[in-house]
């Protein structure tokens, strides 16, 4: 599929819940949200048609987001109705990590191919904090059995946060010298209630190349957000994936499905399709898919102070 504007639109993300077992500070409330009732989500058996629809239509990359996707009941179902899809090329997901233990090697059977994994600092007492009720050693435990059970390549999600973590690019650029992961650090986001810490708190991806100028530029799949840099002779890679400072639009092949069933043709956008209420008006999820892609921005507006309203960052996945 191309949008009005020429780009290969070949990736959905699937957001699942907006629930999660943490509580990062810029991306649900501390009380977090109230559980929605059944009907309202999306059903595993609607999802699954959807993304057949897009596998029909081109989509060969899709990724299971939430709130925390682990969380939600019956994922694993899920996974294997959505890993037995013809023309799904990567299956993947993003997760806190909190679960994997438990869980990785049932998601790898199931069809997983890999994961992200949400790390904003080493620091037991900071990842408290900034989760207002994580572990540290729960999230480690979950980057290691991802490994273990051969969810890779594993990437390492770091949301840069002045006056928080830049004290630690150093620490997880260095991360990748004996490990083969690619640690991704994410600017700072304004969405929905988090927008103001957002720009507070705000600071450039450019800020790890100033602090570790050691780095050297890495080969970048084509289309994908993030810049690769590497360490002289690290195992792991090092992305700076810069929606605000460097947006990345020109590239921009995806659109996002919400737990309740919106589809965002922008993740920096108000701008929704209801699949349910199109589905109950006789649209085909061809029909919904091509109507999305068609609403697709030809950029957001965030470098210029815009935010999100609608939504945390919870209910889109980002």
């Amino acid at each position: 599929m191309r949008d009005h504007f020429g780009r290969k639109v070949n990736y959905l993300r699937i957001s699942i819940t907006d629930l999660c077992n943490l509580r990062c500070v810029y991306c649900m409330p501390e009380e977090g949200v109230p559980k929605r009732r059944h009907a309202t989500n999306l059903s595993f058996e609607e999802i699954e048609a959807l993304v057949r629809a897009g596998a029909d239509m081109g989509i060969d990359k899709i990724r299971l987001t939430g709130g925390e996707p682990l969380v939600r009941a019956g994922v694993l179902d899920l996974v294997k109705k959505l890993g037995a899809i013809p023309g799904i090329r990567d299956f993947a997901m993003t997760t806190n990590g909190i679960l994997l233990p438990e869980m990785a090697a049932d998601l790898k059977a199931a069809g997983l191919r890999r994961v992200n994994i949400s790390l904003d600092t080493f620091d037991p007492e900071k990842y408290a904090r900034i989760t207002r009720c994580g572990r540290l050693e729960d999230a480690l435990a979950g980057i290691d059995a991802a490994v273990a059970a051969g969810l890779t390549p594993l990437k390492i999600n770091t949301v840069l946060i002045k006056g928080f973590n830049d004290d630690e690019i150093e620490a997880f650029v260095h991360y990748t010298k004996t490990r083969p992961v690619e640690v991704r650090f994410i600017e700072l986001m304004p969405l929905g209630d988090g927008a103001e810490y957002a720009f507070g708190q705000y600071m450039p991806g450019e800020a790890v190349l100033a602090r570790v100028p050691e780095l050297v530029p890495a080969a970048s799949p084509p289309g994908a957000p993030a810049r690769l840099c590497t360490l002289p002779g690290a195992l792991g890679k090092v992305g700076l994936i810069n929606p605000i400072s460097h947006r990345f639009c020109s590239d921009c092949n995806r659109i996002r499905l919400t737990a309740d069933g919106k589809l965002k043709p922008c993740l920096h956008s108000d701008e929704e399709l209801d699949v349910k209420a199109l589905r109950r008006a006789g649209r085909s999820y061809r029909e919904i898919l091509e109507m999305a892609v068609s609403a697709k921005p030809e950029r957001h507006h965030i470098d210029e102070h815009e935010t999100i309203k609608k939504r945390n960052m919870n209910e889109i996945g980002g």
